[in-house]
């Protein structure tokens, strides 16, 4: 029996400490976790809420697992009673998990401010089985030999590594543009390794016979550590060695950007750096890209097909156990170690400068079924917290690969950073599957936080007067007002004079007296009427001067201010006879008619002039006066006054005369009042007779002259 529970035991004890998960589950969300950053994304240091931070010393352990469910709140009453009156929850495919993240003197700093450095020393330890049967784990605790059992296991990959880190990161500013801003790092590792081991069978078998108390074994085993009888020891550091690397970025939107950028005193400006911006961040990265080159250790394949009494098991541990009872295969030098490469995605949402809630996703990036490969858990965590810059306070609520849903709790307090994330789920839960813890203290010093107590976004050092809103041009304080109009003086062209601001902060001038102010008058250059709007009505008839055809003569607003003197519906203005009424289409004149033509013609014949000449004769006189007389009542009128002779004589003679006598008569009329460009002259001659010039009388009608109406 003994030896049939050695070879349970030393399967099952390398198998129950087993894997990795997170470190520092909580604290990682916090934005003053300084150089803790460079563990899950090295863009974080990136534009950091300390100018310089210094981690002393700070250690996270983990575990975890499906198989052992414990009481640990009992630990309080009976210690003995926590693994006493454990849980079991085997399966077929039990995982176990454990794991240790030291990190020591590491310091981050800024370059500038867009670059940051980091400088980082850590120890890391894992321990990673997957997919053991847990009947294998149940009969560790012993069995009847007097009952057959049988045990058969699949793929089984069991791995532990032990290793120190030197990493050195660099994260910039990538873009920085209004509410877009995006940051990215990297880390670059010397690993050196303190000791492997390793497990791995792609499938084993355990048969016992109570009869016969035969033990029948078959498959593969492949074993290797850095402890064999050539390499002299455990753990050295010199067992190998090799690089690693993280690459991060961060995204953050800001959409308030500009209520965190303040002027200094030459107007430049200054990013308030000692506070969150964001609204919204994004996080991705890519850790522990890399592996270890194992320069010693040896690999040995075990052939485990054979039968033998249980009484001839031998084996004091795993290795001498194997060597005892099974052939070797092969022996090959190590395998090297795969380190643990995982995506982590992180989202943080602010709700105000103090409240947050963190989402975070970890996701393995290596096979759980490959020999010497170090892996972590899946994990999703949702973080509430409480954040400032003295004080952050935490609590994940997670769901963890294996182990199940996990509460937790942590504080960062100035210096000091403790929790754990599930110490909650331990302390109230029925069963606990995981459990872990992490602590440590730091020297941190912060950015400087830009105060602007008057809000009128100049930085309190740089503003003359910090606690009165005033503008850069005037460092800080605010323009006088000297006449109190709510002008500043720089502003105000009547600075000692209370103004409205449409005027430049000068008052309205009533620049022609009337006692309306020009910037209401119309016409400000003229005293006029205030139901005008300031414009004169000169000749009083109701219509202001500018919309008055005749601003100096009252008239009626349907003839827009005119006076129509003879009533004939044409404006004075518009009438070339506003003294006699016309039709509007002669222009207001009236119209000479066929018996008015008549009148002038029979007068017309009537003139007399002395014989052979142009001289109208003094009895012509009156007529010639009533000529005019019907001339006058028809001003607008135009006439021609024809001259005729009779034929005695030479035609050009009496040529000459019609047209000396047409002229003559027209002259006189001009004379008497009669517009010239009325009247136009003419001679005809002897070439229009109205009688026959063979008589006397004939050649009397003959000699005459004619007023005719211009049509």
């Amino acid at each position: 029996m003994n030896s049939i529970r050695l070879w349970l035991v030393i399967i099952s004890l390398f198998f129950v400490n087993l894997t990795n998960a997170q470190s520092y589950t909580g604290f990682l969300t916090d934005n003053y976790k300084g150089v803790h950053g460079i563990i899950s994304n090295p863009a974080s240091i990136a534009d950091s809420r300390y100018k310089l931070d210094i981690n002393l010393v700070g250690i996270s352990a983990f575990f975890a697992n499906d198989y052992l469910g414990v009481k640990l709140k009992d630990a309080f009453d009976d210690y003995s009673k926590v693994f006493d009156e454990a849980e079991t929850f085997p399966s077929s495919n039990n995982s176990l998990s454990w794991n240790v993240d030291l990190l020591g003197p590491s310091i981050m700093f800024n370059i500038n401010k867009k670059s940051s450095l980091a400088f980082s020393t850590r120890a890391r330890g894992f321990f990673n089985i997957t997919d053991i049967d847990g009947s294998l784990i149940e009969r560790e605790g012993g069995f009847d030999e007097n009952e057959d059992f049988s045990i058969t296991e699949g793929v089984i990959s069991g791995t532990f590594n032990f290793w120190a880190e030197i990493g050195a990161t660099y994260a910039r500013v990538l873009l920085d543009k209004e509410q877009h801003f995006i940051k990215g790092g990297l880390t670059l590792k010397y690993l050196q390794s303190a000791g492997h081991a390793y497990v791995y069978t792609e499938g084993i078998g355990i048969n016992y016979d109570a009869n016969t108390r035969l033990v029948e074994t078959s498959g593969e085993l492949l074993f290797a550590n850095t402890s064999t009888s050539d390499v002299g020891g455990n753990f050295d550091i010199n067992n190998g060695n090799g690089f690693g690397a993280d690459i991060g970025f961060v995204y953050e939107w800001r959409p308030e950007h500009s209520k965190y950028t303040k002027l200094d005193s030459k107007g430049n400006s200054v990013i308030n750096r000692g506070k969150n911006k964001y609204k919204l961040k994004f996080g991705l990265s890519l850790t522990d890209l890399g592996k270890i080159n194992n320069s010693v250790g040896r690999e040995t394949l075990y052939n485990l097909n054979t039968t033998q009494d249980i009484d001839n098991f031998d084996g004091s541990d795993l290795e001498d156990g194997l060597e005892e009872n099974f052939d070797v295969a092969s022996t090959n030098p190590s395998q090297n170690s795969i380190l643990p490469t995982a995506l982590h995605t992180n989202v943080d949402w602010s709700f105000n400068s103090n409240l947050y809630l963190n989402l975070n996703v970890d996701m393995p990036f290596t096979s759980k079924n490959t020999a010497n490969a170090n892996r972590i858990l899946s994990q999703v965590s949702v973080t509430p917290r409480y954040e400032s810059a003295l004080l952050s306070v935490y609590s994940p609520f997670s769901i963890v690969q294996y182990a199940g849903f996990q509460w937790g709790a942590g504080i960062r307090f100035g210096p000091f950073y403790v929790g754990s994330g599930s110490i909650m789920s331990v302390l109230i839960g029925q069963t606990s599957k995981s459990v872990d813890l992490y602590a440590g203290t730091k020297i941190p010093i912060y950015q400087n936080k830009l105060k602007d107590k008057d809000g009128d976004g100049i930085e309190d050092k740089s503003d003359a007067c910090p606690e009165v809103p005033g503008p850069i041009e005037n460092q800080g304080c605010p323009w006088p007002d000297s006449d109190g109009d709510g002008i500043y003086d720089k502003d105000d062209n009547c600075p000692q004079v209370a103004g409205p601001e449409e005027n430049q902060g000068c008052p309205w001038p009533d620049t022609d007296g009337d006692g309306i102010l020009d910037k209401d008058d119309d016409c400000p250059e003229i005293a006029g009427l205030e139901k005008f709007n300031g414009c004169p009505d000169t000749d009083n008839d109701g219509i202001m001067d500018k919309n008055d055809r005749c601003p100096l003569n009252p008239g009626k607003i349907e003839n827009k201010g005119c006076p129509d003197t003879d009533g004939d519906s044409l404006v004075d203005l518009d009438d070339e006879c506003p003294n006699v009424a016309g039709p509007v289409s002669n222009r207001g004149c009236p119209e000479v008619t066929q018996e008015v033509q008549k009148q002038l013609n029979d007068y017309a014949k009537t003139i007399l002039f002395d014989t052979g000449k142009a001289t109208i004769k003094p009895e012509s006189v009156s007529t010639m006066v009533d000529i005019i007389q019907i001339l006058k009542e028809y001003p607008s009128a135009k006439f021609t006054v024809e001259g005729h002779t009779d034929s005695v004589g030479s035609s050009s003679s009496n040529q000459r005369l019609s047209e000396a006598r047409a002229n003559s008569v027209r002259d006189f009329l001009i004379n008497e009042g009669i517009t010239p460009n009325r009247l136009s002259a003419i001679g005809f001659g002897e070439e229009k007779p109205i009688a026959s010039n063979a008589t006397r009388i004939g050649r009397k009608q003959n000699r005459r002259v004619e007023i005719n109406l211009i049509k």
